[in-house]
């Protein structure tokens, strides 16, 4: 009698558990699936590389195929970022892995730290059991951006100084001895060219 009794008492319990287990399934919201099926908000404005960063960059094919996917973001919907999270983030690392010795700079190569951390947070939120939606859009988002930010870097390490600047200027400048002068000129006029620094 003791044994049947709890036996009823075990089965009461685990018949109350389960009942608790599915009001809390049902209290649960859904997923909002329109909001995975959104296209990312990426912005129209490319950086373009100078001609000297193209050469550079034109060998270097982890650059190519991270462009190739930068610019895919413009076509992708949250899903697609989902999908893809971890090759973003396999290309992002060998970015940073095969940065080629002309290129290596401080600013640079904190640009391509920013890109794998964001790339590794755009990994780690599309692993997670509830897949943050907004939060995947948005670094997927940013992602974007600071590309274009190491493209800005990259311009930046081929920019002229103000010295090699002022060196090409004087190139262009013809000396005052080689300069014909015009035939019908005074004495005075002649007298205030040649005083001139």
């Amino acid at each position: 009698m003791k044994n049947i009794f709890w036996i009823i008492l075990i089965l009461l319990g685990t018949g109350c558990n389960q009942n608790k287990d599915r009001k809390a399934q049902a209290a649960k919201p859904e997923t909002d699936t329109t909001v995975f099926n959104q296209k990312l908000r990426i912005t129209t404005q490319q950086v373009h590389l100078l001609p000297e960063a193209v050469e550079v960059t034109s060998g270097w094919l982890a650059f190519i195929i991270a462009q190739n996917e930068v610019d895919n973001f413009k076509n992708y919907t949250v899903n697609d970022v989902v999908s893809n999270a971890s090759p973003i983030a396999e290309i992002m690392k060998n970015l940073q892995e095969t940065l080629p010795d002309s290129l290596k700079a401080n600013p640079v190569e904190a640009r391509l730290s920013v890109l794998v951390t964001d790339a590794k947070i755009l990994e780690q939120l599309s692993q997670q059991r509830e897949i943050p939606a907004k939060k995947i859009a948005t670094t997927a988002e940013d992602l974007a951006l600071e590309f274009n930010n190491l493209k800005i870097q990259i311009n930046e390490l081929f920019l002229k100084t103000l010295e090699e600047f002022e060196l090409e200027l004087d190139k262009y400048e013809a000396p005052i001895d080689s300069m014909e002068l015009p035939q019908d000129l005074d004495s005075d006029t002649l007298q205030q060219v040649s005083k001139k620094p």
